[in-house]
């Protein structure tokens, strides 16, 4: 039973231009400067990763820097991380239909619903977590019944999702409508310690130190086991120096993040530790980075988003997949919702969720998810998203307006999109 194989096993590899099949290991890679040589050939190539995001970051904080010193302060640097947690993990949300070729523009205000229903429990005096179940289930189901439409009608997502985020706008104005007292001029405050916690508390100094050396320790693991099991399987594996100084970088990354984090940051009292936002997003990160990169499904979302036709004629349940993929983005915009409303202290009929939808896809689109399908991660949220937030923070530092936020975020988003393109083009040549 263990040689039997699933329905398009087989055709994964060409189903999939996100992760081509790869030449066996050679000696040309067995040196660093035959593997830089092996990474410049893939980048010239079409294959950039991340690596045009990570350089546009780079230069949008050095930019920030040399106008206004303050914002490489510890204070700023770390509100702009808690400030950007919504946006990442929404962001997410939308990689799970990205990666199929669709969108969810009903996600910002399945996020909306999803925080009412949970602070509503929460006012009627039901435990926090009960709460917090509900919410994700309500913003599960609705996810699946958009993917369920989308997949079983052959409907286009856009128009099945812009009917969605009309209509959840208009459940938020009524369920906050119907909270009477409990929602007090169009505003249902939040009042639990747990989920304030998320936006509005930290880990102590020595717990910092603790968790993150944690990170760093299960994050140097993962990138040795990874590169010696491509190693072993006769794929183009890094030479042990450039694992060893990738394990070094992530290990410095962790320890420089808690060191940061531990610095006083308080005007009026002393305040140090890394938020639970951070820790928050990084579990999220872990969890959807494990489903799409070592399970069955992840395997079919990729091979669907490069051909849905190949696919179907493969075997796999391509209406399952694209119903289940929508069910997670719902769970996942859910998730977004509680962190919002631990960021705002409340929810209320003034959040603007198609700002926010916008503002996700644009996190996951400058992060280097392809609009097209069949490419990108999980960590293409948390490097876009932070791109998106280090503007926002950036313009605010130089007391620019939102117009000119707004302006420059959509210029770095068309510069992302022209990047995905010309790296298909790259990649057909």
């Amino acid at each position: 039973m263990a040689n039997v194989k699933e329905p398009g096993d087989e055709l994964l590899n060409t189903a999939q231009p996100a992760a081509p099949a790869e030449p066996l290991a050679d000696s040309a890679a067995d040196s660093a400067t035959g593997y830089l040589r092996f990474l410049a050939n893939r980048v010239r190539g079409g294959e950039s990763g991340a690596l045009p995001v990570i350089v546009g970051l780079t230069a949008i904080v050095v930019f920030f820097w040399a106008k206004s010193p303050a914002f490489l302060t510890p204070r700023n640097l770390v509100n702009l991380v808690t400030q950007s947690a919504f946006i990442i993990t929404l962001g997410m949300a939308e990689i799970f239909v990205l990666l199929l070729g669709d969108i969810d523009l009903a996600a910002g205000y399945t996020a909306a619903c999803a925080a009412v229903i949970t602070l509503w429990m929460l006012a009627l005096g039901d435990p926090w977590w009960v709460s917090v179940v509900v919410g994700l289930l309500a913003a599960a189901a609705y996810g699946a019944l958009q993917g369920s439409i989308t997949a079983r009608l052959g409907l286009p997502s856009f128009v099945v999702t812009l009917a969605g985020q009309l209509g959840l706008s208009g459940l938020m104005l009524y369920l906050v409508d119907r909270t009477g007292s409990i929602g007090t001029g169009g505003v249902i405050t939040l009042h639990n310690a747990v989920i304030n916690a998320i936006e509005g508390s930290q880990l102590s100094s020595g717990w910092t130190w603790l968790v993150m050396a944690v990170i760093a320790v299960l994050g140097a693991l993962a990138i040795f086991l990874g590169d010696f099991i491509r190693k072993a399987s006769g794929l183009i594996a890094p030479p042990r120096s450039i694992t060893a100084l990738k394990m070094l970088a992530t290990v410095a990354a962790c320890l420089g993040a808690a060191y940061v984090a531990n610095l006083n940051r308080g005007l009026l009292i002393v305040i140090r530790g890394m938020p639970w936002a951070v820790i928050v997003v990084l579990g999220v990160l872990v969890l959807w980075n494990v489903v799409l990169g070592r399970t069955r499904f992840g395997r079919y979302v990729y091979a669907i988003g490069g051909n849905a036709e190949a696919a179907r004629r493969a075997g796999i349940n391509v209406a399952r997949v694209r119903t289940l993929a929508f069910t997670l983005c719902g769970l996942t915009a859910g998730m977004t919702g509680i962190i919002y409303a631990s960021y705002l202290g409340s929810i209320s009929t003034g959040v603007n969720g198609g700002q926010n939808v916008l503002n996700a896809v644009a996190a996951a689109v400058i992060g280097g998810t392809s609009l097209f399908g069949g490419r990108g991660k999980m960590l293409h949220a948390v490097l876009g998203g932070l791109v998106v937030g280090v503007i926002y923070n950036g313009l605010e530092l130089l007391g620019l307006s939102a117009s000119a936020q707004l302006m420059w975020t959509a210029l770095v988003l068309f510069a992302a999109v022209m990047v995905d393109r010309l790296t298909r083009q790259g990649q057909a040549a």
